[in-house]
């Protein structure tokens, strides 16, 4: 049997037929493969940050469908809130169901609100608009249409090059026409989250400029589409644990937002604090937390997220201090150059890979189950996570990485490993081993799981 189709809200459901009517077309022509690099912007400056987000340090990310974290985050002392429908999120029928109407809930809060909603490339199966719909055209239409003469501010996820930023701006400007809104009333921040957006984060910044106020890290995605874009011509890419911060690679991909950031008169804010403290001995994951953002700060960031609330007070207070001295001058080719030069290719420990496989099965197994996040060996893993740890595992096994203690990651040694922590009938099993045991690496798992297995789809 069929699930019976989405709801829209009413307030919701012309915007969201206008969306699909009028751009659909572009959205289907998108190919992020086809557009050229794009040239250097002219002069401009970033839009004014809105009012309510004057004196914010830490904004608490929310799952958008969980109501007793949604309750939990209107009632915290949150400087802001960020309702995800994004990385933390698992887009089952039920949930976008259950997120559309918390969205009437947390629109009459007089907190600061932001949104993600989901990227370009997710199809929403549950509604037709000449085909299936488009998840992003049906989140946006949801969050805005939930407080028209307020309008909640929108995180614009995952972009890759200028024509997509092109199509965000004109459906943010439909969205204000439709809703009776002055042009660029509807501010945004954009998430520079993959390698072609770091690469190009002026550009992205300019095609959105006009209410576009800031650009957002999201490190494990970005370390994701790094592995993706660059993994085919190298050896063993590193390993999660090999990229903290502190490398030299990361340092320049932190560091570009913020020179974009500076030059263009925007806020830097800075990634997800996603541990999960122990609530026996908390105090060592908190100062984990306070120094992690203390070090985005020196950078030139200026404020970041926090996964759970008992993190809130960790990351405010490491911007609370003096601001920071702006970064020195640096050539493109340099950033290029810094972006690139990771650490060097190493046997691989037996127990990283094991640990790579066990989250991405751990995070889509949650995912089949309609939730978006699980909390691991202290951390909280999401989709980025996940998709990170399928990656690398897919650039192991390409390249034939060398273990430690001899041996290589073959096809063959990924399959043993993989089952002895999941048997082959399960559906997180068979997602990993498509995603892994893939000539070309795909580019996210939520969609390769629509496409692959559409009868036993979950969304």
């Amino acid at each position: 049997m069929n699930p019976s189709p989405l709801t829209l809200p009413p307030a919701a459901q012309p915007l969201v037929a206008a969306l699909h009517r009028e751009l659909r077309p572009r959205w289907a022509a998108l190919d992020a493969a086809a557009q050229a690099a794009p040239s250097a912007p002219p002069t401009y400056r970033a839009a004014a940050l809105p009012d309510d987000l004057g004196h914010r340090r830490v904004e608490l990310i929310v799952e958008a469908s969980d109501l007793q974290a949604l309750d939990a985050a209107l009632n915290s002392d949150a400087d802001a809130l960020v309702l995800d429908f994004d990385d933390t999120f698992a887009p089952t029928r039920a949930n976008v169901q259950m997120a559309y109407g918390a969205l009437e809930t947390a629109a009459k809060s007089d907190r600061p609100l932001l949104a993600r909603p989901r990227a370009l490339y997710a199809v929403e199966e549950g509604l037709e608009f000449g085909g299936p719909a488009i998840a992003a055209f049906c989140d946006l239409g949801v969050i805005l249409a939930a407080r028209p003469g307020r309008p909640i501010h929108i995180y614009v996820p995952k972009l890759e090059t200028v024509q997509e930023a092109g199509l965000w701006d004109d459906a943010l400007a439909l969205a204000e026409q439709h809703l009776g809104l002055e042009r660029n009333a509807i501010r945004v921040c954009v998430q520079i989250e993959t390698y072609a957006a770091t690469l190009h984060a002026d550009a992205l910044l300019h095609a959105l400029h006009g209410r576009a106020f800031g650009l957002n890290a999201g490190r494990w995605d970005y370390v994701f589409s790094l592995t993706k874009r660059a993994g085919a011509v190298r050896g063993a890419m590193p390993p999660r644990n090999d990229l903290t911060m502190d490398v030299d690679a990361m340092r320049a991909y932190a560091e570009t937002l913020v020179r974009v950031c500076e030059a263009r008169g925007a806020q830097a804010i800075g990634g997800s604090a996603a541990v999960a403290p122990d609530a026996q001995n908390p105090q060592a994951a908190l100062d984990a937390v306070r120094a992690d953002k203390l070090r985005e700060a020196a950078q030139g960031f200026v404020a970041a997220w926090a996964g759970l609330p008992q993190l809130l007070d960790a990351v405010r207070g490491a911007f609370e201090g003096e601001a920071s001295q702006p970064l020195p001058a640096e050539t493109a080719q340099r950033t290029h150059e810094r972006l690139l030069d990771l650490p060097a290719p190493r046997p691989l420990p037996l127990d990283m890979v094991q640990d790579s496989i066990g989250l991405a099965l751990a995070v889509f197994e949650a995912w089949y189950d309609g939730r978006g996040v699980v909390v691991r060996n202290g951390r909280i893993e999401d989709t980025a996570t996940a998709e990170l740890a399928r990656a690398q595992l897919w650039q192991w096994v390409g390249c034939a990485a060398q273990l430690e203690g001899g041996g290589e990651l073959t096809a063959d040694r990924y399959l043993a490993e993989r089952r002895a922590l999941a048997p082959d009938t399960t559906a997180q099993a068979q997602l990993l081993d498509h995603l892994v045991l893939a000539p070309v690496c795909p580019e996210y798992f939520p969609r390769a799981a629509q496409l692959r297995k559409p009868q036993e789809a979950t969304v």
